[in-house]
């Protein structure tokens, strides 16, 4: 299981922009990935899910879709959320994750066994 460390969050206001990255410790070429976000008391939620090699396949939470995009750069073992448009309803601490199977990021990411410190995205009107 690769490591990875989000950065890129911070505050801004309504409308605003921000890009995260979350970078791995070795190759994720052969991973697929995902983004997740949890706010205090409340359970960690998907957000958005690309397919390992070319990441050819995503996938976007209802509430995020048509603002935010995932993209990677395999020679940089870099996962990308870049997310337009910001609503107060986003704020919330942002974290990445991998595995071989996209079905686990999609469907069972609540049972992967390691979470990294995530980053921190505050969004105010």
């Amino acid at each position: 299981q690769v490591q990875l460390v989000e950065s890129g969050g911070g505050s801004v206001q309504t409308g605003g922009s921000l890009t995260l990255s979350c970078v791995a410790s070795d190759a994720i070429y052969n991973y697929a990935a995902g983004w997740f976000r949890q706010l205090p008391g409340k359970e960690r939620e998907f957000v958005a899910s690309i397919s390992r090699y070319t990441g050819g396949s995503t996938l976007y939470a209802d509430s995020v879709k048509g603002r935010f995009t995932i993209s990677r750069v395999n020679s940089k073992n870099t996962v990308y959320l870049q997310m337009n448009n910001l609503k107060p309803e986003d704020t919330a601490v942002y974290y990445c994750n991998a595995d071989h199977k996209l079905q686990k990021i999609i469907e069972e990411f609540r049972d992967l066994p390691s979470w990294g410190l995530g980053t921190q995205v505050t969004v105010s009107s």
